[in-house]
Order: structure tokens, then C-alpha cells, then sequence
């Protein structure tokens, strides 16, 4: 018994001294990442994990729900489909034709007000609030700098670096895209109480505005810099200006950092559904017009869903994107495969969430089988 009571002592002891360790590197937020995460057998972020943070509600309005098409659901899944459907875990499948919902299907117990992490998703709605800072007039153009709303980036190379170039993935930030690896600034992100005081800490090592590089650190300082600009959290700037204008049907979530006065994480984790996310492919898709209201610029979006440079076609701001079959498509694109993807000459907007992508962590890799399979078979089922 005396020997049990010393190994549990000095157990008690030891754990004691790494959580201090935690603290003293400033690394405490490794206690978060097992308890919400790696303790309940994830390896990274999951689709349901908005219920382990804080959030902050984005509220709706007036709901506008979509039309039903007059062949709604009568098309059957392919073959093809149904097996990416079934080894990547897909919970949401919606093809949306004329504006009308054609076809959907929702799997593992999910439906169509379900929610689920948007993951960087995110990011095409935080370049649409840019677009809509612009149009108001709080923020200048693509070309303000950034040092204008944080004079941390008003030195050296810093101070070449432009919202536009945030939102188009060009900062030059010292920043490493890791999601799998527990220490990488990608995971403490995630966990982190203070994301403003981390993002203040970043640098910029790489000249600005000249070539791509996929950040999330990008889009966190760019959701910093909006709700400098504007005067409102991301969360009540998106739902007045977005969510309640577009008629989403359901209130979603957006994750922040800390309980009190909180900050959005602006790279992901909206929690939201297949129908209320798509309204942003339509929103694009028709160039910022919503019965008849333009909430966005025209040129912007035009902007937007053109590459920014020629060696990176697969990205503009904020958007990804694809030619697939002769068709141009652009898209919002999250962690595991979350996807709106908008092919706006054939009017049609096809979203997929799920547990899984095809290729796993590595959000640099221009596009993966899954993608091609979502769009194919989508075509497919309308010729059938």
C-alpha cells in the first residue's frame, strides 16, 4: 500500500510539473486540444466539434426557403457516388438546378437543419464581409494596407502587406499549415484564448502580393482587420449584412476563442447546413444579387472568382478554382471535404459535407478525386 501511495505522489507530482511546463511555454493550450479532440479518439477537428467551444449565434431572419424543382428527387444516385458517399462519410449531398433544389440526400443521421463545421468554408464568407467593408466604405479597397488597422504590420516588409493580399492568399506570413500536428500555429489557433495577441506576433518574412501560399493565418488577420474597420464582431457583421438579408432558415454558430468577448475564429468553424451554405454559391453565382437587392459589388465578385496569379489558377480571393470537363466552377472548400461548388453557365450549385476527403491533411493540394466524383456524378444524375 506504501508503495502505491508514492507512485501515485509521484504521479501527481509529475503531472503537475507538465502542466506547468504547458503554461511556462505557452503551450497550455495542448490541455484544451485533448480534452475537446484527442480524447474522444479525433486525430484533428471534427464536423461536430462546435459543441466542445464557445460560439457566438449568428442569427437569421425573414427564412426564404429554396424552391423545389418539379424533378425534385427523382434522379437516384450513381453507383460511383453512392461508394464516395459511403468510404469518405458523407452527411449532406445537394445538387441545386434553376435555383431549385433537385436533388438531396443526408446520411449518418443528419438532415437537412443538422449542423456541422464549415471548416474553411469560412474563408469565402469572410472575403464576401470584405467585399462588403469595401462596398460600405470602411475598408478602402483590396489595396489598403493592412498597417492601417494594425501598426504591428506598419514596418518593413509588414507594411507592403494589403487586405487583398490576405484574402487572395499571397501574405508572406511566417505561418505553418499543419493540421495534424499538435504544435504546429495552424492547431494553436484552434485551441488558443488569445488569437488577436497570436496574430500580432506573426511576421512577415516573404515579400507580399507576389505568389501564392494557402494560410489560415491569412484569414484570421483578414476577420481581424474587418471587425477593426467595420466596429462589429464577424458574427453580427455576417448575420445583418448576409445570413438575415439571404434568408437562411436556421441560426448557425460561429466558434470563438474565449467566453468573454471572444473572437471569431475567422479561417473556419461555422457551423451551419448543406442549404444555408449554398445560398452563397447562389449569391456568387449571381454577381451579389438577391431579389433584386445587390448586397455586393458586382466587380468584386467578378474579382473574385478569377485567379489573382497565373501560376496559381486554383484560387482568387477567397474562393477555389476548378476546370473540370471544360467547365469553370468555383467553389467554397473546407477541412474533409466540405464543399459549395457553383458552375454558374449551367446554373447549377452542388454541396457535399462530410467526415472525410480523399488526400487527408494537406489543404495545399490543388484539387482530390473526391472533388472530380462530386461534380461527375452530379452531371451524370442530371442526364439521366
Amino acid at each position: 500500500m506504501k508503495i502505491l501511495k508514492k507512485i501515485f505522489k509521484y504521479l501527481i507530482i509529475v503531472f503537475a510539473l507538465l502542466i506547468a511546463i504547458l503554461y511556462i511555454t505557452d503551450t497550455d493550450y495542448l490541455i484544451k486540444a485533448v480534452r475537446t479532440i484527442y480524447a474522444k479518439g479525433h486525430k484533428t477537428a471534427y464536423l461536430e466539434d462546435y459543441h466542445e467551444f464557445d460560439n457566438r449565434i449568428i442569427e437569421t431572419g425573414t427564412a426564404q426557403p429554396w424552391a423545389f424543382h418539379e424533378d425534385y428527387n427523382k434522379a437516384t444516385e450513381t453507383e460511383t457516388l453512392k461508394e464516395w458517399n459511403d468510404k469518405l462519410g458523407t452527411i449532406a449531398y445537394v445538387i441545386i438546378k434553376n435555383d431549385s433544389i433537385w436533388f438531396e440526400n443526408y446520411y449518418d443521421g443528419f438532415n437537412k437543419d443538422s449542423k456541422s463545421n464549415s471548416f474553411s468554408m469560412a474563408k469565402s464568407l469572410i472575403s464576401a464581409m470584405l467585399g462588403k467593408a469595401i462596398m460600405d466604405g470602411d475598408i478602402k479597397s483590396l489595396n489598403q494596407p493592412v498597417g492601417d488597422f494594425y501598426p504591428e504590420f506598419s514596418e518593413g516588409l509588414g507594411a507592403k502587406l494589403t487586405v487583398g493580399d490576405l484574402s487572395s492568399m499571397s501574405s508572406g506570413l511566417n505561418w505553418d499549415e499543419s493540421y495534424y500536428s499538435p504544435f504546429s500555429i495552424t492547431t494553436r489557433a484552434y485551441f488558443y484564448d488569445d488569437l488577436e495577441k497570436m496574430m500580432l506576433g506573426v511576421k512577415v518574412t516573404e515579400e507580399p502580393g507576389q505568389s501564392y501560399k494557402y494560410l489560415s493565418g491569412n484569414t484570421q488577420l483578414l476577420g481581424m482587420v474587418i471587425r477593426k474597420a467595420t466596429g462589429e464582431n464577424l458574427s453580427n457583421y455576417l448575420s445583418d449584412n448576409f445570413w438575415k438579408p439571404l434568408g437562411a432558415e436556421n441560426q448557425a454558430f460561429w466558434q470563438i476563442d474565449s467566453e468573454d468577448g471572444g473572437l471569431e475564429k475567422a479561417y473556419c468553424c461555422v457551423a451551419s447546413n448543406a442549404r444555408d451554405f449554398a445560398r452563397f454559391g447562389k449569391l456568387y453565382k449571381d454577381y451579389g444579387k438577391w431579389n433584386d437587392v445587390q448586397l455586393l459589388d458586382s466587380a468584386f465578385i467578378a474579382k473574385s472568382i478569377k485567379p489573382r496569379f497565373k501560376n496559381s489558377k486554383q484560387y482568387g480571393y477567397g474562393w477555389w478554382l476548378l476546370n473540370r470537363n471544360n467547365k469553370d466552377f468555383f467553389m467554397m472548400r473546407g477541412h474533409l471535404g466540405q464543399f459549395v461548388i457553383v458552375q454558374p453557365e449551367d446554373n447549377v450549385i452542388i454541396v457535399r459535407l462530410g467526415h472525410l476527403n480523399a488526400k487527408g491533411p494537406d489543404p495545399t493540394i490543388k484539387f482530390s478525386k473526391d472533388i472530380y466524383a462530386y461534380i461527375d456524378e452530379a452531371y451524370n444524375m442530371m442526364s439521366q
